[in-house]
């Protein structure tokens, strides 16, 4: 997989995806188009970690930065999340 795939799906996951399908660089996989098609507009980081996951494994630092970013962002909220949920807790 390419380095700068890897770091820019870290940051911004559906740009990558559009950018690499547009420019025919998409990572190898054997997922179906439809589920890319699905999985990139809905879940980008979770098709991501299954493109990490096709072409490199789990054991791997990019799988364990993804997953953590996705754990983070989907269950962490930011911290504009935290003091909505306060001010919605308090009323």
């Amino acid at each position: 997989m390419d380095f700068y795939f890897l770091l820019f799906s870290l940051f911004f996951p559906r740009i990558t995806l559009v950018v690499y399908l547009i420019q025919g660089w998409f990572p190898a996989n054997t997922v179906p188009d439809i589920l890319d098609v699905v999985l990139g507009i809905f879940v980008p980081r979770i098709l991501i970690l299954i493109y990490i996951y096709q072409n490199m494994g789990y054991e791997n630092l990019w799988f364990a930065a993804h997953l953590l970013v996705l754990i983070l962002t989907y269950f962490g909220g930011g911290h504009r999340t935290r003091k909505r949920f306060r001010s919605r807790n308090e009323d």
